[in-house]
């Protein structure tokens, strides 16, 4: 994967210079020299960053940078953290799209291999689609959830643009995609199709309203995902200060932090990506707060707890609830408190979901259970499995 990335800019560089001890830029260990990566060893996380932004539909030319969010985030302080940082730099514009689409492909497929979380700067969000393809290697389908304003499932047959590469996804072979969960949308920059689309495919979307209201519906949502990203349109316009960001509706910067932080301590997560990034060297404040998302990530992973493992009863409990013509089957962890509820095992039906039989919930959705309310997301899983 060296052959694919270039180093930090030496702009970045000097700036770590100047940081006080103890920042994050002091700790990490960076790709100064092409040619020459950081040691992977005990590594935990590795920034890339990927300069590609020609499938935007709005392109006119303009070119990405990373260095404003990569030196926020070098000054910021850890928390207390036990995990490895590297900066890896950036994969730089191939040829073709699709040169640079194959290039992170190898890098993040690589990373996974080692067991590091890519931690992704990404210029047009089309490029999610090689971030999605590094998993098609895996033996167990994908969960991909994506903080966005829109749904971006767009028309499989037309060119894949920043707007329509979740079609893409859905189409091309192999199929990976189990589920995918949209959180934060808002109806007005979706086309109708699209909003029925989704719910005919079993997928998961949560307008900005109800995701505000209680940012811990997100935790199980988090919870089941392999892959988390964000389009920073999801943020609105007045807390990124940038004159051309898509909204003045959105999350603000708490909420948009709690998401990631959500994100992070899902033991699943294994890639998180923020996409649609410009060059936000006059921006500092939006700057600041994309580092500040990267950092509630890391934060979250850092106290990450194994509390899905239910081979010893002594560690949770199981009830038994009887709706309709089913009986739903809930564990809880003693450790943490969080609640899963059984999947039924289909035999006779070949898929990569057999390993997956048990889905995150909420208690709240065990109480709607004893009262005969069977969870919504449990029957859309179910009837996808039943597929």
């Amino acid at each position: 994967m060296i052959e694919f990335l270039s180093p930090v800019s030496k702009k970045v560089i000097a700036h770590r210079e100047i940081l006080p001890d103890g920042t994050l830029g002091k700790q990490i260990d960076l790709h100064h020299k092409r040619g020459d990566l950081p040691d992977l060893k005990n590594v935990s996380f590795a920034i890339v960053g990927v300069l590609e932004n020609r499938n935007d539909v709005n392109y006119i030319g303009e070119e990405v940078s990373f260095n404003a969010f990569r030196s926020a985030f070098y000054s910021l302080y850890p928390g207390n953290w036990s995990k490895k940082i590297v900066d890896l730099g950036d994969i730089e514009k191939g040829e073709a799209v699709e040169d640079t689409y194959f290039a992170l492909k190898t890098v993040v497929s690589a990373l996974l291999k080692k067991d590091i979380i890519p931690l992704i700067f990404g210029g047009g969000q089309d490029t999610l689609y090689a971030q999605y393809r590094a998993y098609d290697g895996s033996p167990n389908m994908v969960n991909m959830v994506n903080i966005d304003t829109n749904f971006d499932l767009g028309d499989a047959e037309k060119p894949i643009s920043n707007k329509s590469y979740v079609g893409k996804i859905i189409v091309d072979e192999p199929y990976n995609l189990f589920n995918y969960s949209v959180l934060g949308y808002q109806s007005y920059f979706n086309p109708p199709g699209e909003i029925g689309l989704m719910d005919k495919l079993y997928f998961d979307a949560y307008r900005l309203g109800a995701v505000t209201a209680d940012i811990a519906m997100v935790e199980p949502v988090m919870r089941d995902a392999d892959i988390v990203t964000l389009d920073i349109s999801a943020i609105k316009s007045a807390e990124l200060s940038y004159k051309n960001s898509a909204s003045p509706n959105g999350f603000d910067g708490r909420e948009i932090c709690a998401l990631a932080r959500y994100a992070g301590i899902s033991n699943r997560v294994s890639s998180f990506g923020i996409y649609e990034l410009k060059d936000f060297s006059q921006v500092q404040s939006g700057a600041m707060l994309v580092a500040q998302v990267l950092w509630y990530f890391v934060e979250g992973v850092n106290f990450r707890i194994l509390d899905n493992d239910f081979t010893d009863e002594r560690y949770y409990s199981t009830y038994k609830v009887p709706v309709e013509a089913e009986v739903l089957v809930f564990k809880k962890s003693h450790k943490t408190g969080r609640w899963w509820v059984e999947l039924p095992f289909i035999s006779e039906v070949d898929t990569k979901l057999k390993k997956h039989t048990l889905l995150p919930c909420t208690y709240d959705e065990y109480v709607a259970a004893t009262n005969q309310e069977i969870p919504e997301r449990w029957l859309k899983a179910r009837r996808k499995n039943e597929i």
